[in-house]
């Protein structure tokens, strides 16, 4: 199952963030798609002086997606899962023509 993966946390925890996000990758049930580091406020509201990385990530269940997150929350950051579907491009109307039934 696909996710974004948010991760927020102070600039002074990003050295041992970025530690563990470069384990991340080695973790059993999980590969990272693509991450993302955003380089401005990423919508109103989100505290200042604070960072947010966003990744694309599969995970094959909750145990992957736990091992994946406990070392960075005791790192600092603060984790959600965004559980995502993905669909192809000029397919959004057939998409969900699919899943209203």
């Amino acid at each position: 199952m696909k996710f974004l993966l948010f991760s927020m946390y102070e600039p002074d925890k990003v050295q041992a963030v970025a530690e563990v996000a470069d384990k991340f990758t080695d973790t059993p049930g999980i590969e990272s798609v693509a991450r993302y580091v955003c380089m401005g406020i990423p919508f109103p509201g989100f505290p200042q002086n604070m960072m947010l990385s966003i990744g694309v990530v599969e995970a094959q269940n909750n145990e992957a997606m736990a091992a994946a997150t406990y070392p960075a929350t005791l790192a600092g950051a603060s984790i959600w899962w965004v559980p995502v579907l993905e669909y192809e491009a000029g397919a959004a109307a057939q998409t969900e023509k699919k899943y209203r039934g």
